[in-house]
């Protein structure tokens, strides 16, 4: 048994978190094979999308307290609150995190990363580090007011309260809920189209804009600027005119660029 199982097929990555008899509850070693895996799919071309998702019936129920000493007993100099390295935003595979049971501490903080976020509207959720005498991790100080705004992550960071996937929903941290049984199932159909019609450098580039403008608050001309420099590398290629063909045709499109041989990063405009 390991932490952390891959399957590949269709253009689509699946990463289980993989200790349902523990809830899947968070290790160090869970954490190394995730951020291992995130490059190793990241730089294949066969992988269009990333799902993240966990065994049995819950995500992942937080940190590991198994283990004879806590888990916050002590820190080290080389402790960091954001083991995810890189991040699931950082990377240029988009992510879709199929939250098909209870997502709490570290396990929603995980999913807060991830572009897309598909939960199961029975579940609870939690950033519940502040009940356990610590504070939220993986960046959830910046991903969640970035994506439900500042009331939002002052009232779930600073109470640690634990909610439902209706309420995530209506907070905006879901993109959309199903029943837990379907969670899986809504977030491969959504990867896969993903995979099938959406242009693999166009999707990178896409992501790339997109966090970068909420990492550095670019202002709407600095993203106009962007956007074309973006235009001006897709228009005139190989899977714009297919694009289109496909388009005309009514058939599926094949998709030709390679993400891992022809990314440039896009500039920084500063904030």
């Amino acid at each position: 048994m390991t932490d952390l199982t891959v399957s590949v097929g269709d253009g689509v990555a699946v990463l289980t978190l993989n200790s349902p008899q523990r809830r899947n509850a968070y290790t160090g070693e869970m954490g190394a094979l995730l951020n291992a895996a995130y490059r190793d799919c990241d730089d294949d071309d066969e992988v269009r999308v990333i799902v993240v998702t966990g065994a049995g019936d819950a995500f992942c129920a937080g940190a590991d307290f198994s283990a004879s000493a806590s888990a916050f007993a002590s820190t080290t100099d080389s402790f960091t609150a954001s083991p995810t390295d890189p991040a699931a935003f950082e990377l240029r595979t988009p992510v879709v995190a199929a939250v098909n049971g209870h997502a709490i501490g570290i396990g929603l903080t995980i999913a807060l990363q991830a572009d897309i976020r598909i939960m199961a509207t029975d579940a609870k959720y939690a950033v519940a580090q502040s009940r356990r005498g610590v504070i939220g991790d993986c960046m959830s100080h910046w991903t969640l007011p970035h994506l439900a705004g500042g009331t939002v992550a002052a009232d779930l960071l600073l109470t640690g309260r634990t909610f439902d996937g209706a309420e995530a929903l209506a907070m905006g941290i879901a993109t959309r809920t199903v029943p837990a049984a379907e969670v899986l199932d809504e977030a491969m159909s959504v990867a896969r189209d993903i995979a099938i019609n959406v242009a693999p450098m166009s999707a990178a580039l896409s992501k790339r804009l997109l966090w970068d403008t909420m990492t550095n608050g670019y202002r709407p001309r600095q993203v106009a600027r962007l956007e074309t420099e973006a235009h001006r590398r897709v228009m005139g290629s190989a899977d714009a005119r297919e694009g289109v063909a496909a388009f005309l045709e009514r058939r599926s499109p094949r998709w030709t660029a390679s993400v891992s041989r022809e990314w440039e990063v896009l500039p920084d405009l500063g904030s």
